[in-house]
């Protein structure tokens, strides 16, 4: 019933944005957009934060018209920061936590625009990477890790900014062609070529990204830093063949293929795979 329901929404909310288009079709694209960039989960209070996030140092920081939280376990001087992915939040990484905290570094998490306790509506990666970059000037993070959405930005963080100082990346089931994405979206929502050629204008306007540009297999053959990169099989979400690509064009490289964990990549043996990665010397 939930699958029928969904269905019905989806075709029914394309189908007016279809119609829109031919008399409306700036507005139509607005609304395309919105329901795209928008998440509907992984929204927090401060009155019921999870656990994991309540033993921390917690800070608000405030850039340009919106604001971003971030949580620390505090450590030694070496930095590690945690990037979640879409309809998510900073309490994702609570079960890989206890093998990066065997080192005795600091710890810092972030909430991506529009999740957890961070402002705004729209999700997008060109915004999120300014809030990584507004953390990596005030802690200088020595290895940052990814996952999903947060991966893809990790990945175009360091390949625009190209901080010198990060010495080591960890890439979690992240994607690669975002056409892909915004193409199975025009494909569930059965929008017409106005709506799809309104996104990609809207793209180009606000963000000054060609599509096809916009790719992590593009972002990693720009990135030096070392890098691991774990994609498992069963990923439903994002397939096993974008975390290949990315690791296809990323020198400095290691790719680990799992089996069996999805999406999540939720699993004691990759957590001690990517704490030997960041802590062990060579």
């Amino acid at each position: 019933m939930k699958k029928l329901i969904y269905f019905l929404y989806t075709k029914s909310a394309g189908l007016y944005i279809n119609l829109l288009s031919f008399i409306f079709p700036i507005k139509a694209t607005q609304i395309a957009y919105s329901l795209f960039s928008e998440p509907r989960d992984g929204r927090l209070t401060k009155s019921n934060l999870p656990t994991i996030l309540q033993d921390t140092v917690s800070e608000t920081f405030h850039h340009n018209e919106h604001h971003f939280q971030s949580y620390t376990w505090k450590g030694n001087s070496n930095v590690i920061l945690l990037v979640h992915g879409w309809e998510s939040n900073a309490s994702r990484w609570e079960n890989i936590l206890p093998y990066l905290q065997k080192s005795g570094s600091t710890i810092i998490a972030i909430d991506a625009p529009a999740h957890g306790l961070s402002s705004g509506k729209e999700f997008n990666i060109p915004q999120y990477a300014e809030f990584i970059h507004v953390l990596f000037q005030k802690y200088n993070p020595k290895h940052l890790i990814g996952h999903s959405l947060g991966a893809k930005t990790c990945l175009y963080y360091q390949s625009v900014y190209q901080d010198n100082d990060l010495e080591k990346m960890v890439i979690l089931g992240s994607p690669s062609d975002f056409n892909i994405i915004l193409n199975n979206y025009i494909n569930l929502l059965s929008l017409n070529s106005i709506i799809s050629k309104g996104l990609e204008k809207h793209y180009l306007k606000s963000f000054n990204l060609q599509l096809e540009n916009f790719s992590g297999k593009l972002f990693a053959s720009k990135i030096k830093t070392k890098g691991f990169i774990a994609h498992d099989t069963d990923d439903t979400v994002v397939l096993f063949e974008e975390g290949k690509k990315i690791a296809s064009s990323w020198k400095d490289s290691i790719f680990i293929k799992t089996t069996g964990l999805g999406h999540s990549l939720h699993d004691d043996a990759l957590y001690t795979k990517i704490a030997r990665f960041l802590f062990e010397t060579e």
